[in-house]
């Protein structure tokens, strides 16, 4: 049975860029805050352990279940949360930026590697794009993953709304002078879909880059539950499942949509 009610944490934190064991301990802070909460969630921010050392992503990245991911995954298990961030994943096909999902007995439940590469931050020079969505099972229903510049891309959060999902989980690196985008957005994919949404960014700067913070969990209303200022802070928010079903029984978007109907004439 879906529990009715779901406790989300997330870790906003800076991510100085190739600073991995500093980042690694307060991310482990966080996670410490988050299971003194009670969270059943908590989400770190995109390139959480190394940041947009991309020039040296071959030393970080690591396939799953080694490196960083290894780290992630006892990170879960030492706190007993379900645990998500984004790192430099290493695979045949290349160095993809990869959003994990680990239960709290340390398990793997679903990967993403991020699908929209963002050419500002030279991602596209660096990294392979992932080829498929991807929904993890959780014991609250399927919850969907993306990263930061996919928030731009609805067509990938509707077709994970048809296909079950209950929560995105957005971890990001998103820049202070999009801040008002970044919390636009990340209303309307909730709003639009009906369901919930959290939405980590980092803080601090990088290099000439200023990260605003604004993390927010978002219902499927799209009500703000909780919205982080400019600071490194631990944000809690207890969302109610109970929502979703009440939103899409009001608001009958999905028994209104018509897929034949979208064509260009």
């Amino acid at each position: 049975m879906e529990p009715e009610l779901l406790t989300i944490a997330l870790a906003q934190m800076d991510v100085p860029r190739g600073c991995g064991p500093e980042n690694l301990a307060r991310a482990r802070e966080f996670a410490a805050q988050a299971r003194a909460a009670e969270a059943d969630i908590l989400v770190l921010p995109e390139l959480w352990l190394h940041g947009y050392d991309l020039e040296r992503g071959h030393e970080w990245a690591a396939p799953l279940g080694e490196g960083g991911f290894a780290e992630m995954a006892a990170m879960a298990r030492d706190f007993g949360i379900h645990l998500v961030g984004s790192i430099l994943e290493r695979h045949p096909g290349g160095i993809s930026n990869t959003a994990a999902l680990y239960g709290p007995n340390g398990e793997l439940l679903g990967s993403y590697r991020k699908m929209h590469l963002f050419r500002l931050m030279e991602e596209h020079r660096y990294l392979v794009p992932g080829e498929h969505a991807t929904l993890c099972p959780t014991p609250w229903g399927p919850t969907g993953l993306a990263i930061c510049y996919d928030l731009r891309f609805p067509e990938l959060f509707r077709t994970l709304a048809l296909a079950g999902a209950k929560l995105f989980v957005i971890p990001a690196q998103w820049p202070v002078k999009r801040l008002e985008a970044w919390i636009l957005l990340a209303r309307a994919r909730a709003a639009e879909n009906e369901l919930i949404v959290a939405a980590c960014n980092r803080v601090g700067e990088d290099e000439d880059i200023a990260f605003p913070g604004g993390s927010v969990v978002v219902d499927p209303w799209g009500t703000v539950l909780v919205r982080g200022d400019d600071q490194e802070r631990l944000l809690v928010a207890q969302a109610d499942l109970r929502e979703i079903e009440k939103t899409r029984r009001y608001l009958t978007v999905y028994q209104d949509r018509r897929p034949a109907a979208y064509v260009v004439r």
